[in-house]
């Protein structure tokens, strides 16, 4: 039985919210009930939906609560402390200790009502408990930095991946309650996450819902959801991807935050109708990882963030799938304690980077990719990072010869087709500034080129 995750404080304080204008009542609801489907808590629902910013939660609680919010993304914690706490509370509780003076042991808690955690916590440090407010996703990152436990997708469920792990369990389950649906969804996902793909997609056929999983051009079928249960499927994914689900006639695009077990995992969702029914595309990505843990040859690191100091186009390539944009978050995630203005454009944020001003495009009001680029200079980013931009070269080699580094990926299926790609024609000043390449040949084999050998080898 899956526990269910709350946030007490939210609970008592979440009328607060509308009578103070923060919120309205209808998204308040919404939220509610995509808090209860994808098994998170009311606050990261608000924030994934954009209903409310984390910053603007966060002064809201500290100025109802009057415990001070402390700001941990440059907090160097006294890893002394950390006996007070083991990993498991830490994670389940979402908190984590900061320092201690004589007898009192100063907690960062993302729930400072949990009474019941600060008392086990109290109980195992046996010592009086300080909670301060701070951010879920700032906690779970120290977590993750200071008590160095594997938290990737890659190092989860070994046990199941051993024995096989079935969605189908959980269609056949006997559980009849109305959260029975997304417990089918979050097994799909747990599947297509152990079996290590990354595409999965519905698609309507004469048994009912058709469920395949892609990799490197390959489908593979998993089975489907019977027809009794189709509609009320699609609505569901529908609804936690924040789509409308009243809409099938037009795409709609949308994104699905969904935790698996410990690990929050993000997904773009695409929805497209056809002469069977709308057709459900999903794409996973994994959670940002240290470059040290991704790249083999260490000594090519500082080479990447050195170029990151001057202008020039970061490119990163390999085949569709290939992990591209896992390695561009890992990068950004790497290099927020630069002193520079990082700004990204994507059609979807993918996870939450601490200091990356990251843009969202939403075609919905005409906030599309070319309205984003006559208007992001204005920010003066320093480091841009620009989704997808497979054409449009001369408008990056602009960027560049206005000073910025530009990040951005290239389809490659190998450096043969790269080197075959590079000599198409207008692509020439764009290929002469690109002053670091990440080529990725598979997980486990990342290539890194400087400038010298870049020219040399494409030319």
């Amino acid at each position: 039985m899956i526990e269910a995750v709350t946030n007490k404080t939210l609970e008592k304080l979440k009328y607060d919210l509308v009578r103070e204008g923060l919120v309205e009542y209808e998204m308040l609801e919404k939220a509610e009930e995509i808090a209860n489907a994808q098994n998170i808590n009311l606050g990261m629902a608000l924030i994934n939906s954009n209903n409310l910013s984390e910053e603007a939660l966060l002064k809201f609680l500290e100025s109802k609560l009057h415990i001070p919010y402390v700001n941990l993304d440059d907090y160097s914690l006294d890893k002394k402390c950390l006996k007070y706490v083991n990993i498991i509370e830490a994670r389940k509780y979402k908190i984590i200790p900061l320092f201690k003076i004589e007898d009192v042991l100063t907690v960062a808690m993302a729930d400072p009502l949990d009474l019941f955690a600060i008392d086990k916590i109290m109980e195992h440090a046996e010592c009086s408990i300080d909670p301060v407010i701070s951010s879920e996703t700032s906690i779970m990152k120290k977590i993750d930095e200071y008590y160095k436990t594997p938290n990737t997708v890659g190092e989860i469920f070994t046990a199941e991946r051993e024995i096989g792990y079935d969605w189908h369990e959980e269609l056949h389950n006997d559980d009849l309650s109305e959260e029975h649906i997304q417990k089918i969804i979050r097994a799909i996902l747990k599947q297509a996450i152990l079996e290590e793909k990354h595409e999965v997609y519905f698609a309507h056929d004469n048994r009912g819902l058709a469920i395949t999983f892609k990799q490197k051009g390959s489908v593979f079928e998993k089975g489907f959801i019977p027809s009794v249960l189709t509609a009320s499927f699609v609505a569901k994914l529908k609804t936690l991807s924040n789509l409308d689900p009243s809409v099938s006639e037009i795409p709609q695009v949308g994104k699905l935050c969904f935790k698996v077990d410990d690990i929050t995992i993000i997904a773009s969702i695409s929805s497209f109708p056809t002469v069977m029914g709308e057709r459900v595309a999903l794409k996973i990505y994994k959670p940002p990882e240290e470059l040290e843990t991704l790249i083999n040859d260490k000594s090519k690191i500082p080479l990447i963030k050195n170029e990151l100091n001057n202008p020039g186009i970061i490119l990163v390539c390999g085949a569709p799938l290939s992990g591209k944009t896992h390695v561009i978050y890992s990068l950004l995630n790497s290099i927020s304690d630069l002193n520079k203005n990082i700004m990204t454009i994507e059609s979807i944020t993918k996870y939450d980077l601490a200091k990356v001003h990251q843009c969202e495009l939403n075609e919905s009001i005409s906030f599309n990719l070319d309205k984003a680029l006559r208007f992001i200079e204005f920010q003066s980013p320093d480091i841009l990072y620009i989704e997808g931009m497979m054409s449009n070269f001369d408008y990056i080699s602009g960027l560049v010869f206005s000073e910025k580094t530009v990040i951005t990926e290239f389809l490659a299926e190998n450096m043969s087709d790269l080197r075959k790609k590079m000599t198409y024609s207008g692509i020439e000043t764009f290929k002469s500034l690109i002053s670091c390449m990440i080529f990725i040949h598979s997980k486990d084999s990342i290539e890194i080129f400087d400038k010298k050998t870049i020219q040399k080898y494409l030319s």
